[in-house]
């Protein structure tokens, strides 16, 4: 293919700094832009250290800013939008959320037109799907089904919003003539080194005498490695740029899994951190009850909200997404973007345990010196 060049928004975060790491290493990217709100200085140093040809500009700025946007986008011919603020436990503004996720992507895609770039990936997700029930069982499910979430809270509807944006852009006139074409990628739960996810749960844990917190004992999910998700976006990349793939992918979304076995997420915290000697507690209340506490605290939190904020530990639509039989297959993917998961089940458990493993030990080192 002819040199290219590629924007990735979300640059600081878990997969954005993934999908870098392998978008340097295709054939003809000239150049690869990074936009983030904020680096960290060890981010910006890892950057500064790829061992690639491709020029490497970073640029920071904020999504909602629409003429940064616009001198991003100038001459670019791919954009992959991870950019959003991800919260299922409400401890966002609900408004900073829908800008952020929804407001965020209308500028990034306003900003493609006026620089005419051709190609729009967006990192959507499955809470876009549901599930709408813990008593809703949808196993090995495809695109074909037409899955929805109905939940009102500001992560599910901000996620829908954007990505229906997103696909209805596909086909839009450019400034220059052209055409623009869209896809979605929607990840399952995405697990791996730097989680903030998986860090938080880690680090709780060790405050509470190494007891996992368990949050998705009657889930039946299929997590995805983030390799394998950072992998779906160059794929996808690709594809929107080969006349020849192009026509299948445009205006389409594709359900990213990967061959890690079916299983609860509390089983998979417990497998990923068993040899730090974390564990699960070997209690937890049944599920409807769960559920109805949820919205008793939710009930509280509304009814304290004129004199006291009060936010619930957790809510329904938490408990929902962690105890429900959800699973989603990947050939879409495979039969249009040539998608197969580079990384093994095996090596990403052994993976991802090792960086646990470094966590933990930083941790007791830390609190070793606080001690002496």
């Amino acid at each position: 293919m002819p040199g290219w060049s590629c924007l990735v928004t979300g640059a600081e975060g878990f997969l954005g700094q993934k999908i870098i790491s392998m978008l340097v290493q295709e054939k003809g990217l000239e150049e690869l832009r990074v936009l983030d709100k904020a680096f960290k200085p060890e981010t910006r140093e890892e950057l500064s250290k790829l061992q690639t040809k491709t020029k490497v500009t970073v640029l920071q700025g904020d999504i909602l800013d629409a003429q940064c946007l616009k001198r991003a986008c100038q001459g670019i011919s791919v954009v992959i939008h991870t950019a959003a603020v991800i919260d299922v436990s409400g401890v966002i503004p609900r408004q900073t959320i829908l800008d952020v996720n929804v407001k965020g992507t209308q500028n990034l895609l306003e900003a493609c037109v006026q620089a005419s770039v051709p190609a729009f990936i967006f990192t959507s997700s499955i809470d876009v799907a549901g599930p709408n029930s813990y008593k809703e069982i949808i196993l090995d499910g495809h695109e074909e089904e037409h899955h929805e979430s109905t939940w009102p809270d500001p992560y599910p509807s901000s996620k829908k919003m954007a990505e229906k944006a997103v696909l209805a852009a596909n086909g839009c006139t450019l400034k220059n003539g052209g055409m623009l074409h869209t896809c979605a990628l929607r990840p399952m739960y995405i697990y791996g080194e730097r989680s903030s996810f998986l860090y938080n749960i880690i680090i709780g844990s060790l405050k509470n005498n190494s007891i996992l917190q368990a949050i998705g004992k009657f889930s039946i999910v299929n997590p995805v490695y983030v390799d394998n998700v950072a992998w779906a976006h160059v794929l996808a990349a690709r594809g929107l740029r080969d006349p020849k793939k192009s026509p299948s992918i445009q205006g389409q979304f594709y359900y990213i899994s990967d061959d890690t076995p079916h299983q609860s997420y509390d089983d998979l915290n417990s497998t990923l951190s068993k040899e730090w000697g974390l564990h699960l507690p070997t209690w937890s209340l049944p599920l409807p009850l769960l559920y109805w506490l949820a919205f008793l605290l939710e009930t509280v939190s509304f009814l304290l909200r004129p004199v006291y904020s009060y936010r619930p530990p957790f809510n329904r639509h938490l408990v929902t997404m962690s105890n429900s039989m959800f699973t989603f297959s990947y050939k879409k993917a495979q039969r249009d973007l040539g998608y197969e998961p580079r990384v093994s089940w095996e090596e990403a458990k052994q993976k991802t345990s090792e960086w646990i493993g470094t966590v933990v030990k930083q941790y007791k080192e830390t609190l070793s010196s606080k001690t002496q």
